[in-house]
């Protein structure tokens, strides 16, 4: 099993829902799936099988998820398969689904179960075909460069007022700054929120030169404890979050100071913390998913360490990961932002110029998250990777962030 999730947003850069691309089998190591085989166990739901063994708080909390469904799993027992709230699952079709009378029977039944639907992949061609289908979606994908906005928001406001429009393929933020601008969608998803930046600001705000500084000191290769503890002293929230971290830990030990809790954890793992609470602080005032993609980034690249034959550089590839969007959290091109964090020259190698010995990682990693499941089952071919493992450490990943910020709430 292969499975990412893709956030969709709104015009505030708030995420409001995520989509399940799922991939059961490598084809490039099965291609009769692609033939004949191809609906084989098609009842089956991928993505409804990953929100039950996974559970939805794990997946995208109180957010609604996207779940792609085929013309025979569509007749399947869907409540069987999962047991999420009826209104949290979008079931997601596409313009392959004949737009007969049995279907759209079939698609008002699970209406009525309270399942919602969206529509993706239908060529405004075929709009008036499919009236009957897209009276009773609750979105509707559309390629924004293939498409009139104007037109589109006028068609649907008076032909179907009750769906939702969703940009896809937007590229870039100057993309998603025109749509919103114009009008007309009610959801955007793309690259454009992770997009590298080209030219930054010429200023970092105050209270962030102090988690940059921070970040500098425990990434040089031998740095001191006292230098960190230092600095953490003149910020009570990493202060109180050492401490509680360092008490966890520990029993009876007596933590008398901040180099005390640092001295307790000892040089890596004040690094891995430092690292990690720092890029949460310097993601404060940035959309909440450019911290959960640094963080999911920097789990599932150490998690993949040993399945690339580099499990002692693990603790490297969970810095990489976490500073792979450096630049997008403080708004300067990555070159200057990886100049003030001090990284390796493996870490820098690969994020800057795709090459070196953790380039593959790197590359792996993004297009897991992008559901690039050709690229990544040719990889899988060519390293020897067992998809299993895989899957296994990307839900590994979301269940350690979920349990990250759950920790921080008791």
């Amino acid at each position: 099993m292969l499975a990412t999730l893709i956030p969709l947003f709104d015009h505030t850069m708030t995420v409001c829902a995520y989509s399940i691309f799922a991939q059961k089998e490598n084809f490039l190591l099965n291609p009769r799936l692609l033939g004949v085989g191809r609906y084989d166990g098609a009842a089956a739901i991928p993505g409804l099988d990953i929100v039950e063994s996974m559970g939805l708080a794990t997946i995208s909390g109180d957010k609604e998820v996207f779940i792609e469904i085929n013309n025979i799993s569509l007749f399947s027992d869907i409540s069987s398969q999962c047991d999420a709230p009826h209104d949290k699952l979008v079931l997601l079709v596409d313009g392959e689904l004949p737009a007969e009378e049995r279907y759209i029977e079939r698609i008002a039944e699970l209406r009525k179960d309270g399942y919602r639907f969206a529509m993706r992949k239908l060529p405004v061609s075929r709009f008036e075909e499919y009236r009957q289908v897209l009276s009773l979606m609750d979105y509707i994908f559309l390629n924004h460069k293939k498409i009139d906005i104007t037109k589109a928001k006028l068609y649907f406001s008076r032909v179907y007022p009750n769906i939702s429009l969703v940009a896809i393929n937007v590229d870039s933020k100057e993309e998603y700054d025109i749509l919103k601008e114009g009008g007309g969608y009610n959801l955007y998803e793309g690259e454009f929120f992770r997009m590298p930046v080209k030219k930054g600001k010429d200023e970092i705000a105050p209270l962030k030169v102090n988690y940059l500084e921070l970040m500098s000191i425990v990434n040089d290769p031998d740095f001191d404890l006292g230098d960190a503890a230092s600095v953490i002293e003149r910020d009570p929230a990493l202060v109180i979050s050492l401490l509680e971290m360092v008490n966890r830990m520990t029993v009876n030990q007596g933590i008398t100071s901040v180099k005390h809790a640092a001295a307790m954890l000892g040089q890596k793992e004040l690094k891995k913390w430092i690292n990690t609470a720092a890029t949460k602080e310097l993601c404060v005032d940035r959309p909440a998913e450019i911290m959960r993609l640094s963080m999911i980034r920097a789990r599932f690249a150490e998690k993949l360490a040993p399945v690339f034959g580099r499990a002692n550089l693990s603790s490297e590839l969970f810095l990489m990961g976490l500073f792979s969007v450096l630049d997008v959290i403080l708004e300067k091109p990555m070159g200057e932002a990886l100049d003030l964090v001090k990284v390796s020259k493996e870490i820098r190698d690969a994020l800057l110029e795709k090459d070196g010995p953790f380039a593959g990682v790197y590359d792996f990693m993004v297009q897991y998250e992008n559901a690039s499941w050709q690229e990544v089952s040719r990889q899988m071919v060519v390293y020897n990777i067992d998809m299993g493992d895989v899957y296994k450490a990307y839900v590994d990943c979301l269940t350690w962030y979920r349990d990250l910020f759950a920790a921080e709430k008791k």
